[in-house]
């Protein structure tokens, strides 16, 4: 499909598929979806007979503790995204555009059809193995910045960073920031960030500084595995968090997978890119949690957001059609 086409069909009814990333998990994802969509429980057996690990009892009973380790939540949230989609394909919703928050990306590129569900298991399990390995646990951290502008955080990390590693890893909302670094210099910033009046400025519970140079191994690491990977071109173009804009290429999905692992998410651009440019009227969150709707609704306000973690959702979605019918 050509992007252009897809971006300037006439219609009242632009909507766009949006996946989130790592930070979304929770013991019971997916489970509000059983009843009636038996195809659910038919995706996660197959995540599980793919990878061998028990994604299933791992989404649906925990322990937390097991489902927060990277290897396992990364595979374990693209399952919930990926069976959340097929329960909602009698709807017929027909997205003109995709995007995904980091590990999200995967998501978007299943839902498109550039990458099959079982490659992008095995994939995001081993991403999840070497962003882990890269960094020693302990030694590097991720902080929330929360109340300032971007460009004032930006300036704040490389402030802090002296001879280490501190620089923005996600652009998630117009004010809000997450940095990524050396241990050290992220605290740094954190109390930075406090003195020239931040919200909130907080250490984040991850084990790694995802989407920071110091993932440099990890992109190395992943292009390898990737580049054994068959990528087609994406039946929907999906907007990349490298680069916030639209790609329509097998080859170019690739490319920007390697690139996301150790480069910043930019979530903000790529959302009003796609609002503005993308002309989207609503953003449907397909996946755990809520986080990607509450980000959505800060930096598009004149768009409408909607999360699918819940069968709900799913009548919420209908009953929008049926008023923009």
């Amino acid at each position: 499909m050509d992007e252009n086409d897809a971006m300037t069909t006439s219609s009242d009814k632009r909507v766009a598929f949006v996946f989130p990333g790592q930070g979304s998990q929770s013991v019971g994802m997916g489970r509000a979806w059983i009843d009636g969509h038996p195809e659910i429980e038919a995706v996660f057996d197959q995540a599980e007979r793919t990878l061998g690990v028990p994604i299933k009892r791992l989404c649906w009973e925990g322990p937390a503790e097991e489902l927060e380790l990277t290897a396992n939540t990364q595979p374990a949230i693209l399952t919930t995204s990926v069976a959340i989609l097929e329960a909602i394909k009698d709807l017929a919703v027909e997205p003109v555009l995709m995007a995904g928050h980091s590990l999200g990306e995967y998501s978007a590129h299943v839902a498109a059809g550039s990458l099959s569900f079982e490659e992008a298991l095995r994939i995001v399990r081993r991403r999840g193995e070497l962003m882990q390995q890269a960094v020693p646990v302990g030694e590097g951290a991720m902080a929330a910045i929360l109340g300032l502008e971007a460009d004032e955080v930006a300036a704040i990390a490389a402030e802090a960073a002296g001879d280490e590693v501190c620089t923005v890893a996600n652009f998630n909302a117009p004010t809000q920031t997450v940095l990524a670094g050396g241990r050290s210099a992220v605290e740094r910033a954190t109390v930075l960030a406090k003195e020239r009046g931040a919200r909130r400025a907080m250490l984040l519970p991850v084990s790694a500084p995802f989407h920071s140079p110091l993932m440099r191994p990890a992109r190395e690491g992943l292009k390898a595995e990737l580049d054994t990977v068959d990528f087609h071109d994406p039946k929907v173009p999906v907007v990349c968090n490298i680069d916030a804009v639209p790609i329509s290429s097998g080859d170019a999905a690739r490319d920007a997978l390697v690139r996301q692992v150790d480069g910043p998410v930019r979530w903000v651009e790529s959302i009003q890119w796609m609002a503005e440019q993308g002309s989207i009227d609503l953003f449907v969150e397909i996946g755990p949690g809520t986080v990607l709707t509450g980000l959505i609704r800060r930096i598009a306000p004149s768009a409408k957001a909607l999360s699918l973690d819940r069968a709900s959702g799913a009548e919420k979605l209908l009953e929008w059609l049926g008023e923009t019918a």
